[in-house]
């Protein structure tokens, strides 16, 4: 069997880290779930939804064509659908980073104007002798 990235099969389940499972393909090629891709919600423990030798739907996300398989759980169950991300939402990075400089440059500049206002103001109320 190839691994074609879309397919959805059913592997084991081999090993289990705090970054994701390793999961035993039919073809004996070894792929790994990323905790990101367990469930549909916030996963903290991994063992609290899977346990090796688990057998597992899996979707094949990617595919380097020698030994780095992504595979997802979530996205293999029935009725799927994708949440909206932040990109499509919000704006992309580089909108966000873009907005973020303006706004960090217009408050840069209203704090020097009101630092040199306080500067020049204190120095006009003070009379001679009285700023030792």
């Amino acid at each position: 069997m190839s691994i074609e990235v879309g397919a959805i099969v059913e592997g084991v389940v081999t090993g289990i880290t705090h970054f994701g499972a390793f999961v035993q393909l039919p073809d004996g090629k070894t792929g790994l779930v990323h905790i990101s891709e367990v469930a549909d919600t916030y996963v903290k423990d991994i063992r609290d939804y899977l346990k090796e030798n688990d057998r597992v739907k899996v979707k094949v996300l990617s595919y380097d064509g020698r030994d780095k398989i992504g595979l997802s759980i979530k996205q293999a169950q029935p009725g799927y659908r994708p949440r909206r991300t932040s990109r499509t939402a919000r704006g992309s990075f580089e909108d966000k980073l873009a907005r973020f400089l303006k706004e960090s440059d217009e408050k840069l500049q209203q704090l020097r104007k009101h630092s040199e206002g306080r500067r020049s103001g204190r120095n006009s109320r003070r009379g001679p002798g009285l700023g030792r």
